[in-house]
């Protein structure tokens, strides 16, 4: 069985950082890609971030790109996302996601298991 364990979240002031972290287990993690994804309430899940297999290609959205950092620890089954100058719009809940193959997708329909969700809140 599949699982992916989210951690992190947290309130934080405007400008400031959080790490975030997806434990995962029951699978392969290495051999596929993955992503954060997050959604704020009333709105629809939206693409954050998504790092291939091996980490050497990584992709951000617009939103989050020069501020979000995508990482991965293949020996430990673990997935990071470093958040700095957070704004607060970033608020929203972030989903880690693994992915049905080995590249990059910012597809929601490309990933076939997902975590339960940590919430992040940037006060202004």
């Amino acid at each position: 069985q599949v699982q992916l364990v989210e951690s992190g979240g947290g309130l934080v002031q405007a400008g400031g950082s959080l790490r975030l972290s997806c434990a995962a287990s029951g699978r392969a993690f290495s051999r596929y890609a993955m992503a954060w994804f997050r959604q704020a309430p009333g709105k629809e899940r939206e693409f954050v971030a998504t790092i291939s297999w091996s980490g050497g290609v990584t992709r951000y959205a617009d939103s989050v790109k020069g501020r979000f950092t995508i990482s991965r620890d293949n020996a430990k089954n673990t997935l990071y996302l470093q958040m700095n100058c957070l704004k607060p719009e970033d608020t929203a809940a972030y989903y880690c996601a693994s992915g049905s193959g080995a590249g990059v997708t910012t597809l929601t329909y490309d990933y076939d298991y997902w975590g339960q969700g940590t919430q992040v809140t940037v006060s202004s």
